[in-house]
């Protein structure tokens, strides 16, 4: 914390004291006065004309603390030299603003803080408040306050009495206010049975250790540096130096001894019937010193190494120092425990989610119940079905039985038609043997015919006539064999069709087929034999119009060839 932030909170005191409508804002003629106020404790010039030109805007109303900042930044804080003005002036100038409207302890008390004492705790108050406004002090920096006074007071701290005001949900969120810090102090429940003198006492060696930055003061013997002899001093250690003065009023300063990164301290054995010595050594001089006891004699190098570091550090309170690190530990001890408050909201999840879990197991418990019912209701019901599909396969099998029946009495009648076929083949066979007997006979008869050849040729033409009738029979013959091999062929696709779903009608009819397919021979033989009868008649017809060609002079043809036929009886 830097010295313009612990000048910030004293003026911000101040000007909430001036704002009396708690509004937030508060007039120019108090800012002016506020201002004049803050430059003569400062030591500062004073420019009156600056406030005027800077809220030149804002003539009608009041200043806000946000309009005001610029200005207290710009012509005030910026001029500030640190070691040029007391800080405790500043700090009495804005006591008395706010502590007029503010700390009004009960006057019927039995107990009340001197108004010293008060603005001593109200120092130490803003020392160890938060950096931010409304300024509040938490309750850790509370108890580690009252703790230091009552180690001042050389009694134990005892904070059962405070555990119910620290307690509330109010003090533990936001802190409590410097007032109702006073107040805490005024009911006595830290002091009770304490004189006031002590009081007072314990409170001022708190503020000079925590706000006047002394490390340790007591009286020490020194030696001196030109006479050589012991003279006792009252010594003061702040991080930057250590003074001494006659006495412990600190009116009349004998010297002072800057600490720096050179400096050392070191333990010295008796002498010079002095005890207890050690001495602070520097790049010039060598300061020997004697305390009244061991104890002190450490305690005194402890806190003169201590400032000798800090120096070193670059750090110029200790106490800003520790506030920083208690600080960071109270961040550190709410990270743990929002880390553990975060933990346990994980493992309550975790828990809602077992729960959770374990109800839908439940759930899916009672569903596979359900399921594992209307698994066996399903089950039932493909049984049923499939008892009355099996009961309809047994109504087809007997149709398809009934058709195996009705099939056969086809093929019963397909083989009739088919002997009717074999009988006409026979029937065609014996024409082909009277045709050829014929053939033999008009071979025989060729020259006997010879002579009688034109007289035929009327006869020939109705022969002819017959010839092409024989043709027209033996094509519609072969036609009509032809549709019986389609009807065959249909079938027997039908009886294919049907034999997919009777493979035991297929068995059955396999000798049926294999007859059939006998009879199917026997025709495709005959039909090879009809037309090698034709083929041979074609032939036989070729011949006979070669014989029965006329002989003309020289051997020759007389110019044109009859054809023969052979009458079909």
């Amino acid at each position: 914390m830097d010295l313009r932030s612990e000048l910030l909170k004293s003026i911000w005191y101040g000007f909430s004291a001036l704002d009396l409508e708690k509004s937030g804002k508060v007039s120019k003629s108090q800012l002016k006065v506020l201002s004049h106020n803050l430059c003569t404790v400062l030591s500062i010039p004073h420019d009156p004309v600056a406030l005027e030109e800077h809220f030149r805007d804002d003539d009608d109303g009041p200043v806000s603390s946000q309009g005001y900042m610029p200005y207290l930044n710009k012509y005030i804080l910026d001029k500030v030299v640190e070691g040029s003005f007391q800080k405790e002036n500043v700090d009495e100038l804005c006591w008395t603003l706010t502590a007029k409207k503010n700390y009004q302890p009960k006057k019927n008390s039995s107990f009340v803080l001197p108004d010293k004492d008060a603005f001593r705790l109200w120092c130490l108050f803003n020392f160890l408040s938060e950096d931010k406004y409304p300024l509040v002090m938490v309750p850790d920096e509370v108890e580690y306050l009252l703790k230091k006074m009552c180690t001042a007071m050389s009694i134990e701290f005892c904070g059962v009495e405070l555990e119910d005001f620290f307690s509330q949900d109010s003090v533990q969120q936001s802190g409590i206010t410097v007032w109702t810090f006073l107040e805490m102090m005024n009911s006595g429940k830290i002091t009770r049975g304490i004189e006031m003198g002590i009081i007072s006492m314990a409170i001022e060696e708190v503020y000079r250790e925590i706000v006047g930055d002394v490390l340790k003061e007591g009286y020490l013997w020194k030696k001196g540096q030109l006479r050589r002899n012991w003279k006792e001093r009252w010594f003061t250690l702040r991080p930057s130096n250590l003074s001494y003065y006659t006495g412990e009023d600190r009116k009349d300063c004998q010297g002072n001894i800057a600490l720096d990164g050179n400096c050392c301290v070191e333990v010295l054995p008796d002498r010079d019937g002095k005890r207890c010595m050690f001495c602070l050594k520097t790049l010039s001089k060598t300061y020997e010193m004697s305390a009244s006891d061991t104890k002190q004699r450490q305690e005194w190098t402890a806190a003169i190494q201590t400032a000798i570091r800090l120096h070193v550090e670059g750090k110029k309170s200790l106490h800003k120092d520790l506030k920083q690190k208690r600080r960071e530990q109270r961040e550190q001890r709410e990270k743990r425990k929002q880390a553990k408050e975060e933990e346990l909201q994980r493992l309550r999840a975790l828990q809602e989610e077992r729960e959770r879990k374990l109800a839908e197991l439940e759930l899916l418990k009672e569903a596979q119940k359900q399921a594992q019912s209307l698994l066996e209701k399903d089950e039932q019901r493909r049984r049923q079905q499939h008892e009355q599909l099996q009961q309809a396969l047994e109504v087809q099998l007997r149709e398809a039985e009934e058709a195996r029946v009705s099939m056969q009495a086809e093929m019963a009648l397909k083989e009739e038609e088919a002997e009717r076929q074999r009988k006409r083949i026979q029937e065609l066979e014996e024409m082909q043997k009277r045709l050829e007997e014929a053939l033999q006979q008009e071979i025989k008869a060729r020259l006997d015919e010879e002579a009688f050849r034109y007289a035929q040729a009327g006869l020939l033409a109705e022969e002819e006539d017959k010839m092409k009738a024989l043709m027209s029979l033996q094509e519609e013959q072969e036609e009509y064999i032809l549709k019986t091999e389609r009807e065959k062929q249909e079938l027997k696709q039908e009886m294919e069709a049907k034999s997919r779903s009777l493979e035991e009608a297929q068995r059955q009819l396999e000798e049926v087929r294999a007859n059939r397919h006998r009879v199917d021979q026997d025709v495709v033989a005959a039909q090879r034999k009809l037309r090698q009868a034709s083929t041979n008649v074609k032939h036989w017809n070729v011949q006979m119009n070669r014989l029965m060609r006329p002989i003309g002079p020289g051997g020759k043809s007389a110019g044109f060839r009859s054809r023969w036929v052979v009458p079909i009886s």
